[in-house]
């Protein structure tokens, strides 16, 4: 194996392996991975997003969006979750090897911003949940929802982040269950939550529009890949198939869109649906349990964005300032600037920024995708000195890269009935000039 690492035990304990792959001593078994992963299939998000799309595109046209969107998701992370494990590499440290060390830099960027953005949202949720149930200001809850946060993530993913997610999990499972049995006892049943929809009936092609809206969140594919890292190569199918598969988005799309959906339908809300709003009623509903199922939905999510924007943060700082310090340093830092956010009001710009960072990602995904399935199926683990050495920019990617993102963000801002094709254009398009540009600069190189 080329450019085996020699750190010792007493040395690798604690990293998180921002700037080198994963050694495979210090691998996770595949319970411990499985429940640190499995942090990220709770959240308010999940159940708001669907019932949104149900609201605006119909209840089946939704459904039928969320399973196309879990076989998609399952088919690609099989394959992200596989080379991440056989190779050792995180989000950054591929991005070198497709994009260039620039390249990568933009890419780290985009990740830990995003996971920021993410944290602000599920953590602002949190707080307006305490601000509502014990009167606390919005400010002091902000600020106990982001130290208790950032301490979460003091302990590595290999040694805490899996045993505390994994105790929460039954309890969220619960926790949802309970949401339906009291929306049912207390307002009854009704079928109409498979009937929600816009006045005048849901479009024919609502289906197409609800599983694109579903590429808005690709984000979680580098979460995969940065997640997957840590699994033991002998564990690799189990991953690519159950872990980060089909059974993980079963969970965290379909399960929790049923309930949204459902919920949306059953609880009475003010000002429409949105994470607030379902919040509030599902604390009226439930009293103190629900502000328990609420903090242990946002607390478990918020476990991975904070400790994903922390090593990404970590890792862009050595990469383009040669600044090295600890996670802990990098995860306050964090802490601080979703504090801010929190407290800014500036969710709507937010809104926007994920918006077009969703096209750089679905690039992202479309080119890591194909690089693997051409000319990356044999990747093992690499040296440390060829990450450092890789080229600066790399033609193919970079170019593959900005060029897709450059014709999704275009078709995004012609307008409704073209910003529907923005997302799968740009996954097309990044594909299909990746493996143009790669194949002509290996053949000028012969």
């Amino acid at each position: 194996m080329a450019g085996t690492i020699s750190n010792t035990a007493d040395e690798r304990q604690g990293l998180e392996f921002s700037d080198q792959p994963v050694p495979p001593d210090q691998r996770m078994a595949r319970m411990p991975l499985t429940m640190a992963w499995w942090s990220v299939c709770s959240a308010m998000f999940y159940l708001v997003v669907a019932a949104t799309l149900a609201l605006a595109y119909g209840s089946v046209n939704a459904i039928i969006g969320i399973v196309l969107s879990v076989i998609a998701f399952a088919a690609v992370n099989a394959v992200l979750a596989r080379h991440s494990i056989r190779t050792g590499l995180s989000v950054s440290l591929f991005s070198r090897i497709l994009l260039g060390r620039t390249g990568a830099a933009i890419a780290t960027l985009i990740f830990f911003a995003t996971a920021i953005y993410y944290a602000v949202f599920e953590g602002s949720v949190i707080a307006l949940a305490l601000n509502s149930y014990t009167g606390l200001s919005y400010s002091v809850a902000a600020l106990i929802v982001v130290i208790y946060s950032v301490v979460l993530i003091f302990g590595s993913i290999q040694n805490w982040l899996d045993k505390f997610n994994g105790v929460l999990l039954p309890f969220y499972l619960l926790g949802l269950l309970a949401a339906v049995i009291l929306a049912v006892s207390t307002y009854g049943y009704s079928n109409a939550w498979l009937q929600l929809g816009p006045e005048g009936g849901a479009p024919a092609n609502g289906w197409w529009s609800c599983f694109t809206a579903y590429m808005g969140v690709w984000i979680l594919m580098m979460f995969t890949y940065d997640f997957a890292r840590f699994g033991k190569p002998e564990d690799a199918d189990y991953h690519g198939n159950i872990n980060f598969g089909a059974p993980f988005y079963l969970v965290t799309f379909l399960l929790n869109g049923l309930v949204g959906i459902f919920l949306a339908a059953s609880l009475p809300t003010e000002g429409g649906v949105t994470e607030v709003s379902v919040v509030l009623a599902l604390i009226q509903l439930m009293g103190f349990a629900g502000l328990v199922f609420v903090w242990i939905s946002q607390t478990r999510i918020n476990t991975a964005n904070y400790y994903l924007a922390a090593v990404n943060m970590e890792s862009f700082a050595e990469t383009v300032f040669r600044i090295k310090l600890p996670k802990i340093v990098w995860a306050c830092v964090v802490g601080a600037i979703t504090y801010v956010l929190m407290l800014a009001n500036v969710f709507a710009y937010i809104l926007q920024a994920l918006a077009y960072q969703g096209i750089f990602v679905v690039a992202w995904v479309a080119i890591a995708l194909s690089h693997i399935l051409t000319v990356g199926r044999s990747d093992s683990i690499p040296g440390k000195s060829s990450l450092e050495e890789a080229v600066s920019v790399n033609p193919a990617g970079l170019g593959a890269w900005l060029f897709a993102a450059f014709i999704g963000l275009v078709l995004h801002f012609a307008g409704d009935s073209l910003a529907a094709y923005s997302a799968p254009a740009t996954f097309v398009v990044a594909a299909m000039t990746y493996v143009f540009l790669n194949r002509s600069t290996m053949s000028e190189s012969i």
